[in-house]
């Protein structure tokens, strides 16, 4: 009786030590891929708890979690052949887990390697310009190139991006000299559009002014009180010629008998005054505001 309690007892020990064997926690962003005698089988384990055969089967967990991958530096030549240097991350995640552990070793550093040399490639197909403001279509384009390969593999490609470009300090100056250059142009060029719509607005005002003598006088009126609204400024007030002209006008000429010639001599107040009005054109009278 008692071996065969001892028994029972044994054979219990095993079966529990079997079953905490067999017995697999998936998580679940996982999946367990099962090795029977080194042969795979083809459907793999969810999350959960996976039981398998102790001894004959092997249980390998693969995360199905995106992957962040970043890509060293890489040095290259443009094709407008300028130096630069380019780092980028990979965003990846697995979509079949039995051909990823079947099919490749190490799918990480398979990534890894292939991201590196479509950069380098990336880099000596595009101009500077284009890795400088045209991001988006060369990270299309290396998105693919990566993708193609990754395919096979049972892996997706969801993202690649272009981090940092590095240019030699050289390079930096000289764009920045042409930057420079480019808006003193643009200034230059804005300056010359003023003073050329400023001079034909000057020609407009000088021809309004040549056919009416008066639209003169009135803006030398404004101008005198534009001056004089300042408290502590000494205004200058030239004499106006046209009132001497209007007088030489208003004046008929005479003859050398003295007499005029069908007109009358011209009033001897602005024979006295002419002098002084002459002498009043030639300078200006300043006054004190």
């Amino acid at each position: 009786m008692t071996v065969l309690v001892t028994i029972l007892v044994v054979l219990l020990v095993l079966a529990v030590v079997a079953a905490a064997g067999s017995a697999r926690v998936v998580n679940q962003y996982e999946r367990g891929v099962v090795f029977r005698f080194g042969k795979v089988l083809a459907e793999p384990r969810g999350p959960g708890l996976a039981m398998i055969v102790p001894i004959i089967d092997r249980l390998r967990k693969v995360s199905m979690q995106i992957v962040t991958l970043p890509v060293p530096a890489q040095d290259g030549i443009t094709r407008d052949n300028v130096t630069v240097r380019v780092d980028a991350v990979v965003y990846f995640r697995v979509i079949n887990p039995v051909t990823v552990i079947v099919d490749v070793e190490d799918y990480r550093s398979a990534v890894g390697q292939v991201a590196q040399t479509s950069l380098r490639s990336i880099i000596g197909k595009s101009d500077l310009d284009d890795l400088l403001s045209n991001r988006e279509k060369l990270n299309q384009g290396l998105e693919l190139m990566i993708d193609s390969p990754a395919i096979g593999w049972g892996l997706h490609v969801d993202r690649v991006e272009i981090k940092d470009v590095v240019l030699p300090e050289s390079m930096k100056r000289s764009m920045s000299r042409q930057a420079e250059a480019e808006r003193e142009r643009r200034a230059r060029v804005i300056t010359a559009d003023g003073e050329l719509q400023a001079s034909e607005k000057l020609a407009q005002a000088a021809t309004v002014m040549a056919q009416t003598p008066a639209a003169l006088q009135l803006r030398l009126l404004q101008t005198v009180v534009e001056v004089a609204a300042e408290k502590n400024s000494t205004l200058v007030l030239p004499f106006p010629v046209e009132l001497l002209r209007f007088l030489e006008h208003s004046t008929p000429a005479t003859t050398a008998t003295g007499h005029t010639a069908g007109t009358v001599h011209p009033a001897p107040v602005f024979e006295n005054l002419r002098p002084l009005v002459e002498q009043l054109a030639d300078t200006a009278i300043p006054s004190q505001r």
